[in-house]
C-alpha cells in the first residue's frame, strides 16, 4: 500500500471516531434534555392541578348560580303577571261601580228629557230647522 493511502485511511477512521463520539455526546445530552422536559411536565401538571379544579368549581358555581338566577326571574315574571291581571280586575270593577251608576242616569236623564220634548213639543222645531236647511241646500247652487 501506499502511504498516502495509508494517511487518508487513518483520516478516516479519526474522522469516522470522531463522528461516533460526537454521537455518543448527542445521544446523552438528548437523554439528559428529555428527562428534564418530563420533570418540567411533571411539575406543570402538579402546580396546574389544584388551578384546574378551582376553575372546574367555578364553573359549577357559575352554571348553578345562573340556574338559579333562572328559576328567580321566572317566579319573578309570574308574579309581575299576576299583579298585572289583579290590577286589570281591579281597573274592571272601579269602572263598573263608577261608571255603571252613572250611565243608568244619564239614560234616564235622557228618557225625561224625551218625554218632556215630546210632551212640550220641542222635537217639532227642529224637524222644521232641518227641513229648511234641506231646501236650502237644495237651492244653492
Amino acid at each position: 500500500m501506499n502511504t498516502w493511502t495509508e494517511v487518508f485511511l487513518g483520516v478516516i477512521a479519526v474522522a469516522a471516531l470522531a463522528i461516533a463520539i460526537t454521537h455518543v455526546f448527542v445521544m446523552v445530552a438528548a437523554g439528559l434534555i428529555v428527562r428534564r422536559i418530563g420533570r418540567l411536565v411533571d411539575d406543570v401538571e402538579r402546580e396546574l392541578k389544584p388551578v384546574v379544579s378551582h376553575i372546574q368549581a367555578i364553573a359549577e358555581d357559575a352554571a348553578r348560580a345562573a340556574t338559579l338566577a333562572g328559576a328567580q326571574v321566572e317566579r319573578a315574571d309570574r308574579v309581575f303577571a299576576d299583579v298585572a291581571q289583579r290590577i286589570e280586575q281591579t281597573v274592571s270593577t272601579i269602572q263598573a261601580s263608577l261608571f255603571g251608576p252613572i250611565n243608568e242616569w244619564r239614560a234616564l236623564v235622557d228618557a225625561i228629557r224625551a218625554g218632556l220634548r215630546a210632551i212640550l213639543g220641542f222635537g217639532g222645531q227642529r224637524r222644521g230647522r232641518r227641513g229648511r236647511s234641506e231646501d236650502e241646500d237644495a237651492l244653492f247652487i
